[in-house]
């Protein structure tokens, strides 16, 4: 862990110490967590403080946590990662404990030439929410609209909160960990009606686990047994 990364933890602490909490990581860049409450104060006070000077948001992303740390396989004689883990079949949640959704702040200080990255948790998993930042850094403006289309949380106090990726009449938020790999709509273009429509989608969903059949002479059923 660099010299440098640390005298800014140290500055970090001396000013927000009462409202953040420091997140190990491997790569042991800065990286917090904070009070949905105390975003904007925080926020602010990381761009503005002469000490930190972190006046460039370079991203805002939503996080969903269910089934997170979930291991599919409850074995101990094979790997728990790997092929698998894809399927979800009792659709209960992971091992992850606490508020399902959270917002990750991606922050840059051209001035002190490092990075920090912010975390906070929606603290209503039915309507998660969080406090608009555009009052803030004005670049959040976009970043919040697209965690709002594919996630669902709602920034409030956005000026313009709306879908920017997906299309009018959408239904959902496709990046939500429940939301179904088919979709709920199908769209096809209706030559009678010469405009295209939205229908219930025709697919069954399934949960696809990858097998190995093997068919081969070992497995014929008068050679079982043998050695």
């Amino acid at each position: 862990m660099s010299q440098h990364v640390e005298q800014m933890a140290a500055r970090v602490d001396a000013r927000l110490a009462a409202q953040v909490k420091r997140r190990e990581t491997v790569t042991g860049e800065l990286s917090y967590d904070v009070a949905a409450a105390d975003l904007v104060a925080v926020v602010t006070a990381l761009r503005d403080d002469a000490g930190l000077r972190f006046e460039v948001l370079i991203d805002v992303a939503g996080v969903d946590f269910m089934d997170y740390g979930r291991t599919e396989w409850r074995t101990v004689s094979s790997t728990s990662s790997g092929f698998g883990r894809a399927a979800n079949r009792s659709g209960t949640g992971g091992a992850h404990e606490g508020p399902r959704f959270a917002v990750v702040y991606q922050l840059l200080s051209i001035t002190h030439n490092e990075r920090l990255t912010l975390r906070a948790f929606c603290v209503d998993n039915e309507d998660p929410a969080q406090d608009t930042l555009v009052g803030v850094h004005a670049g959040a403006n976009w970043f919040e609209r697209e965690a709002f289309d594919l996630f669902g949380i709602v920034f409030n106090g956005h000026p313009d909160l709306r879908r920017i990726l997906t299309d009018y009449g959408f239904i959902g938020h496709p990046f939500r960990k429940d939301f179904p790999l088919v979709g709920n709509v199908e769209v096809r273009y209706d030559n009678e009606k010469q405009r295209v429509v939205y229908e219930p989608v025709e697919i069954v969903p399934r949960t696809l686990v990858p097998r190995v059949i093997r068919d081969d002479a070992r497995y014929e059923p008068e050679l079982k047994g043998r050695s």
